[in-house]
């Protein structure tokens, strides 16, 4: 299974918030979100991702779960490299389990999206997944379930 959950504070730039005279940032950042939206509605669906604008910024969440991360997990690095190379300000996190990971099937990972770099880590709090998310798998207690 992919399992993922995350978010994403869209930011033009790391440096202030405050909108220049005219309104020039709001402008580049309403332009940076119009590019997003094909990104997002080609990931919306059956999963979650949502693009909003709260109190005036903009936001994304995701979320979602699959059979196997093929695709979904393209797109979803897709999204995040987007998001660095053209919103270098923004920031967030993903969290991902890909149980069919060779290397890290028994690990959450978090891709972290910060000043336009997206790098990836392990999740120390959820991991590794047995046994802080799981019982270990007991072949004994599987057959007894299975014969009642």
């Amino acid at each position: 299974m992919y399992e993922y959950h995350g978010w994403i504070t869209l930011r033009e730039t790391p440096g202030e918030d405050e909108t220049p005279p005219g309104g020039a940032r709001a402008e580049d950042l309403g332009r940076v979100v119009g590019g997003l939206r094909a990104l997002v509605e080609r990931q919306d669906s059956p999963y979650l991702c949502d693009l909003r604008w709260m109190n005036g910024e903009p936001f994304v969440h995701l979320g979602g779960l699959s059979n196997h991360a093929g695709p979904t997990a393209a797109a979803l690095e897709e999204l995040f490299a987007w998001v660095a190379a053209h919103a270098p300000g923004s920031y967030g996190l993903l969290h991902v389990r890909d149980d069919e990971d060779r290397r890290h099937g028994d690990v959450v990972r978090v891709l972290r999206l910060a000043r336009g770099t997206v790098s990836a880590h392990t999740e120390r709090l959820l991991s590794p997944c047995v046994p802080v998310l799981e019982d270990p798998f007991d072949a004994a207690s599987a057959d007894d379930r299975h014969t009642r």
